[in-house]
């Protein structure tokens, strides 16, 4: 297998040096996304207390021009703590911080779409929207090969994989295991996982969360796993078709609701929201991958579980939907839906405030409005 040489290393003499005291320090690992809009850095100073609320974190800063997030001649960027996790890699009473980026003028760097996230969930929180979103990631060795696939070949076709069980059907499972207890220790709100239906795909999931906390704890979730991922010598990729052919690509469905849509009668509020989404087609696939829908169009081709990225359409119980009633939903009249459009590298900031702007603000168009301005 193609592993890294770092996950070689003897973890035996690592796990000496974890179990010595900190003498009453704590360290802080301030995590944020970088410049591509996929990539996520991180580093870590030490506090003389433990912080007990995301408050008490001080601010930080960082090189902006080796993250693709500034110019040499004035690289430093601010690092704006947002929301706090313990730490499952150096244990408690340590601490992993999701953090903004500012630039040198205090405004948000360009790839810091949480700060127009929280402005519209801020705008919309009577309404009480909740998100839960299936992140499928595809495992590579360190060659780029998706992990366990014969070096030279192919393994046999799709239909085996999916949930399943056995040393022929199912690769990394020790790593998608780690990965979960890691969130669940850090408080990510994860709620399920399952391998996918190509071989060396996986799936985790994240929700219900409220609001601004959907981006919070899915961009916490990817840092953790890529950091398992470290600890293994593999590669976890976010690519939406990271293999040509007859394989699935690899999505970031988004389930949606408001207040309104999960009471008695919500499948009307749910229709109504379809109904704009659907003529807000453009938009949101302009908005669901970095790139505008470039990465999206290798993989929303129609086949695979995929609606065409070219058209909307929406139906119960229908994977080949753009958007999915779940059958349940559909009989009991109310509940959520689920937006399957999203790529598996989307920004879900992006992703869940183009969702409140176009179903709660009522947006049309291509263009955004800016309510800073009102």
């Amino acid at each position: 297998m193609s592993v890294s040489h770092s996950s070689r290393l003897n973890k035996g003499v690592r796990e000496q040096y974890m179990k010595l005291p900190q003498a009453g320090m704590v360290q802080v690992t301030y995590v944020w996304i970088d410049g591509t809009g996929e990539g996520v850095r991180c580093k870590t100073k030490t506090l003389d207390y433990e912080p007990k609320s995301i408050e008490e974190v001080p601010e930080w800063n960082f090189d902006g021009s080796s993250t693709y997030q500034a110019e040499g001649s004035n690289s430093d960027m601010y690092l704006v703590p947002v929301q706090m996790f313990r730490d499952p890699f150096c244990l408690d009473p340590n601490k992993l911080v999701m953090c903004e980026v500012l630039k040198y003028n205090r405004k948000a760097a360009e790839t810091n779409l949480r700060h127009t996230c929280r402005q519209i969930m801020d705008m919309v929180a009577d309404q009480h929207p909740w998100f839960g979103m299936e992140q499928e990631y595809t495992l590579l060795g360190i060659n780029g090969h998706p992990y366990g696939w014969p070096e030279n070949g192919f393994p046999g076709p799709q239909g085996p994989y999916y949930c399943g069980v056995g040393a022929d059907k199912v690769y990394g499972r020790d790593i998608v295991e780690c990965h979960y207890k890691a969130c669940l220790y850090a408080g990510i709100k994860i709620c399920g996982t399952n391998a996918e239906v190509m071989p060396s795909q996986w799936e985790f999931q994240v929700g219900p969360c409220e609001g601004i906390d959907m981006g919070d704890h899915l961009w916490m979730a990817r840092f953790i796993l890529h950091r398992v991922c470290e600890d293994f010598g593999v590669v976890a990729t976010l690519d939406p078709k990271p293999m040509t052919g007859n394989w699935n690509g690899a999505g970031c469905h988004t389930n949606y609701s408001t207040e309104d849509m999960r009471k008695e009668g919500g499948l009307k509020h749910i229709e109504d929201a379809i109904e704009k989404l659907g003529k807000r087609h453009d938009y949101h696939i302009c908005v669901y991958d970095p790139r505008g829908g470039k990465d999206n169009s290798r993989r929303l081709t129609g086949q695979h579980e995929t609606s065409s990225i070219h058209e909307f359409s929406a139906g119960v119980a229908n994977r080949g939907a753009s958007i999915r009633i779940p059958r349940q939903v559909g009989q009991e009249g109310f509940g959520y839906f689920e937006d399957r459009r999203p790529a598996a590298n989307c920004d879900p900031y992006a992703v869940t405030e183009a969702l409140a702007r176009t179903t709660l603000l009522n947006e049309t168009g291509s263009e955004t409005k800016d309510y800073s301005k009102n």
